[in-house]
């Protein structure tokens, strides 16, 4: 199979083709994941939480993405590595292009940020430099703080449109993807409808261009026992985990996950 790039994923938007994403943190995970059909995979600053054992993605650090990115890179085989900006790695320009310049040299193909409208200059200056970016909105981890928690976003009409039209602006800017985390499958259709880049959704339901999960919850394994309800437990009645991801594979390519009960 060739590559997988920018290309292949807005091709797979236009066919109607779901393209499955998941987190990948080592070398061996790449290759499996990337053997089984796996098409993005995330180096996700979610690995604070489920590596380092933090209650919060904001204690990871740029060193941290960079040595997971360049494992990840050598253990893929033709998937698309996309690399997370943690906490306060892009609060000014010069610090979004040094950190994404890091993140890209150590193995990534694209890097995502967490955001609304307010990253249009980050994404434009990043684009312009060569730079793909992933804008992630809806429930955005590094702002658990302001948030107040780990909430569902757009439930109501005037957040929902402000949503629209930030995925339109971020577009505009030069971003290449969407993520939406923790949103109305409503709202999360839409955006995808708005837009011409591919959309990956988590917790936004079945409507968007493609799914996410973190590896560790797809195969059943939590530290604090809690199972989030987009999440579903892939490992179950399978013989090994290549069999799990390749269950998880085929389930995101039939649009058999997620299902309505992995919505909100």
């Amino acid at each position: 199979m060739p590559d997988v790039t920018l290309t292949t994923l807005n091709k797979l938007k236009q066919s109607g083709e779901k393209i499955v994403c998941l987190t990948a943190y080592d070398a061996t995970f790449a290759h499996v994941e990337s053997e089984a059909g796996v098409e993005v995979m995330l180096i996700g600053d979610s690995l604070g939480m489920v590596l380092q054992g933090h209650d919060s993605t904001l204690p990871v650090s740029v060193d941290d993405m960079a040595y997971h990115t360049a494992a990840v890179k050598r253990g893929n085989k033709g998937a698309l590595i996309m690399a997370d900006l943690p906490f306060m790695a892009y609060a000014t320009l010069e610090q979004a292009l040094t950190n994404s310049t890091t993140l890209m040299q150590a193995g990534a193909h694209m890097v995502k940020l967490e955001g609304g409208r307010w990253l249009a200059d980050s994404i434009e200056v990043l684009s312009r430099n060569g730079i793909p970016v992933c804008a992630h909105m809806g429930l955005t981890p590094q702002a658990v703080n302001v948030l107040g928690g780990f909430k569902v976003q757009g439930r109501d009409e005037v957040q929902a449109r402000a949503m629209i039209e930030d995925a339109k602006a971020l577009e505009a800017a030069g971003a290449a993807m969407l993520l939406l985390e923790c949103v109305p499958p409503a709202l999360a259709n839409a955006i995808t409808q708005a837009v011409k880049v591919p959309v990956i959704g988590i917790g936004a339901g079945s409507g968007t261009d493609g799914q996410v999960l973190v590896v560790h919850d797809m195969l059943g394994l939590s530290l604090s026992g809690r199972v989030p309800r987009f999440v579903k437990n892939f490992m179950s009645g399978q013989p090994d985990i290549p069999a799990a991801i390749r269950a998880y594979v085929a389930a995101v390519k039939n649009v058999e996950f997620p299902a309505a009960e992995h919505e909100f």
